[in-house]
């Protein structure tokens, strides 16, 4: 809890926060990993923050932690525009946060039509209905560096194609086509964030690599790893991004920047064994080595981003090191789960 308080008046102690003072904020998929992180940054520089919600999640960290009751709650599906234009309309909304998806792989895999419809037309839903609202002066739509696919040239810059090929890279790929339409054809104020895998406090989807290895220690077995060890992902702590797409919505003040799209990432390559034995380091047991299935499908082999444009053009940089962000995530899982 120290540590979160520390950050917390870090952020209050910010002279960027007074940007949002009293500033009308919606956040689509409010109660997701980013978005429970996104809540709490923007509540503490004085923001008014809508949360867009279509399922009830208790254990959510938005719910949890008591964050939920100090913002206005709006229910209903991304994919319904006549919600998301009352609640611009409504809330007199100026910056769209759009995060809300359908994030995870294998679901996508099972079901590609709902992924298709949470991910794509959830995101022209948003686009249109801001369009629509003239209080609305920023958008910022969370794609992916799943939406580049796979390439033979990395780390992904900014100019790599997007050229997703499963559904929920494809998901990904059309989503941000989409959202340079608008700003291209419409001169929508939006820009487009694209970020690794998240991992922090707060992720209750435990069929992913950081948060199933820890609930897994924690019990004291061997944790799983689905795929065969190898695969190189792009590992990206949510405080910092949370920090990212604050920094990039104050930088869209300058018209230059909009329209553009950003990739956030520490630049830091790490295939899926390391991760897991970072982990293990992080909360002390390095005797429960991993169990291996090697069953993951439809998976791009190495994944990684440069963050060269960010850093230049925005002047950002991660505040926490790998080690010391997996420290942060082991303890808030210790928490949570010793309190359910």
């Amino acid at each position: 809890m120290a540590d979160r308080s520390r950050a917390l008046e870090d952020l209050v102690s910010d002279p960027t926060r007074n940007f949002w003072s009293h500033r009308n904020v919606l956040i689509t998929g409010s109660t997701g990993l980013l978005g429970g992180w996104l809540t709490e940054a923007l509540l503490a520089r004085g923001a008014n923050v809508v949360g867009l919600v279509r399922d009830g999640v208790p254990r959510a960290r938005l719910n949890a932690e008591g964050i939920v009751s100090k913002i206005s709650t709006v229910h209903g599906g991304v994919e319904d525009m006549a919600i998301v234009e009352r609640a611009l309309n409504e809330y007199e909304i100026e910056t769209v946060f759009h995060l809300a998806a359908q994030t995870i792989v294998g679901t996508a895999n099972r079901s590609p039509l709902s992924t298709f419809e949470t991910n794509i037309r959830g995101t022209w839903s948003v686009l249109e209905a801001a369009r629509r609202v003239s209080t609305v002066k920023r958008i910022l739509v969370a794609s992916s560096d799943k939406a580049y696919g796979e390439q033979e040239k990395l780390p992904y810059d900014e100019d790599t194609p997007l050229a997703g090929k499963h559904p929920y890279d494809v998901s990904k790929s059309c989503a941000d086509l989409i959202a340079a339409t608008y700003a291209k054809t419409y001169k929508s104020p939006v820009c487009v964030t694209r970020c690794g895998n998240f991992y922090g406090g707060g992720d209750l989807n435990w069929s992913r690599l950081v948060p199933g290895t820890i609930r897994s220690v924690l019990r004291g077995e061997r944790p799983l790893i689905r795929s065969d060890g190898t695969m190189i992902r792009d590992y990206f702590y949510i405080e910092d991004a949370a920090e990212a797409y604050l920094l990039l919505a104050e930088k869209m003040e300058d018209p230059a920047v909009r329209g553009h799209a950003f990739n956030f990432s520490n630049e830091l390559q790490v295939d899926v064994r390391e991760m897991v034995g970072r982990v293990l380091k992080a909360t002390g047991r390095e005797d429960l080595q991993p169990v291996i299935l090697n069953e993951a499908s439809n998976e791009i082999p190495h994944q990684y981003l440069s963050a060269e444009k960010a850093r230049r053009l925005l002047g950002w940089r991660a505040r926490f090191d790998m080690d010391e962000a997996l420290r942060r995530t082991a303890e808030w899982y210790r928490r949570f789960l010793a309190s359910a």
